[in-house]
């Protein structure tokens, strides 16, 4: 353990880290996603010790992840600059990062002890790193680091960080928590703009505009299969219907609608002119149209939000609760995905997730009785698509509208 570290906190250190590894152009890219642990969502992060405000915002998302044996300072999928890896990349996905943060105590820096914790998360991560103050760190722990394959950056009182040691990117099995983590930096992850519009024919309706002849927009406009063409293209992407990057391309999912237009129709054209009778309509999709809504149902349950709930569902329907809560709901799933419930149902801005985990990642249920800290994508859109492809008995409601404890989110046909 070394003394000779300076005044930079724990909370600093991660804030400075946070900043170069996921810069804020990053954060916000399709491929990457970061939260921190919950201890530092709280006004102390030890007894006697206050985080800043201003540090907390950096930090923010909160979250509480389990990588390896215990839970990370910071934890991530981004892909990272070249000079922080000795090797650029495992496979497609960009890799999961672990971050152990130490800063100055009254006992100095205990940076030994962040190194072993590093290497414990490499049961999971793909890349371990330790965060400290550049004094603190000695020649002995730069060589523990690299017996451990464990990454080492510096950090200066005027929040610089120095890569000291390059770690090794390694593969390793994924559990269910970083699971959760590359779900969010992937194309389908929960995002405030990820669900902007509540019917499945609006994201339905994308592909076959996109493959008719003709200005996309136009169509879906023409055919009043929706006005807000943006929003459908976002969603159709979020439902994995199309690939949404410089050209939008459909994906196998996307081209099957295609495919199913054209074997009941003969055309996509015929086949958007049917989506005028829809418009508007508050109806159930899957009584109305059913052979669109089985179709829709396809779609939605290949989102991977879907199989969770739907599991989940019936599990609480079997065991005790068949109609239950949205609060019952969450407060189920964040015993068995703890990490996954979070990011799906809360939103991820500084004051809710304060107000709704505790340090040590726990649910504050009272909390969850608040409509307005719930994702609008998942409690609105997402639940009100579930109800029209029939697999809920009810539709979403908006947060501000929302009472928690009598929403609920039950099986339409549990088995």
């Amino acid at each position: 353990m070394s003394s000779a570290a300076g005044s930079l906190s724990e909370p600093q250190v991660l804030a400075h880290t946070k900043r170069r590894l996921f810069p804020i152009e990053e954060r916000d890219a399709s491929r990457s996603y970061v939260v921190a642990d919950t201890q530092f969502s709280q006004d102390e992060w030890l007894p006697g010790r206050p985080i800043e405000p201003e540090i907390r915002d950096r930090l923010a998302p909160f979250n509480r992840v389990q990588v390896g044996g215990g839970y990370p300072d910071l934890v991530g999928v981004c892909d990272l600059e070249s000079e922080l890896l000795a090797v650029d990349r495992l496979g497609e996905e960009p890799p999961l990062i672990a971050i152990e943060a130490k800063g100055h105590t009254s006992g100095g820096v205990d940076t030994e002890r962040g190194i072993v914790q590093a290497y414990d998360r490499l049961h999971e991560a793909n890349a371990a790193y330790l965060a400290a103050p550049t004094a603190a760190i000695t020649g002995t722990d730069r060589t523990l680091a690299r017996e451990l394959n464990v990454g080492v950056l510096g950090v200066d009182a005027g929040g610089e960080v120095e890569v000291l040691e390059v770690p090794r990117i390694v593969g390793n099995r994924t559990s269910s928590e970083a699971t959760a983590l590359r779900f969010q930096a992937g194309a389908q992850g929960v995002a405030d703009k990820s669900f902007g519009l509540n019917h499945p024919k609006n994201y339905l309706g994308y592909p076959l505009a996109h493959y008719a002849e003709g200005d996309t927009e136009t169509l879906l406009s023409e055919y009043d299969v929706v006005g807000a063409a943006d929003s459908a293209r976002q969603g159709a992407a979020f439902l994995g219907l199309i690939e949404d990057g410089a050209r939008v391309e459909l994906t196998s999912l996307g081209r099957e609608v295609v495919r199913f237009a054209n074997a009941r129709y003969g055309s996509v054209e015929d086949a958007l002119e049917e989506f005028r009778d829809w418009y508007r309509s508050r109806k159930r999709f899957v009584e109305i149209a059913p052979g669109w809504g089985q179709l829709a149902r396809r779609v939605i349950f290949a989102y991977p939000a879907t199989e969770l709930l739907v599991t989940e569902l019936q599990a609480m329907c079997d065991d005790w609760q068949p109609e239950p809560s949205l609060v019952d709901l969450v407060d189920h799933l964040h015993t068995v995905h703890p990490t996954f419930t979070v990011e799906l149902f809360l939103r991820g801005d500084d004051d809710v997730r304060r107000r709704v985990l505790t340090a040590d990642g726990e649910l504050r249920r009272e909390a969850l009785a608040d409509g307005t800290v719930y994702h609008s994508p998942t409690v609105f859109q997402l639940k009100t698509m579930l109800y029209h492809t029939g697999i809920l008995t009810e539709r979403g409601t908006e947060p501000h509208r929302l009472d928690p404890l009598e929403d609920v989110w039950a099986l339409r046909e549990p088995v």
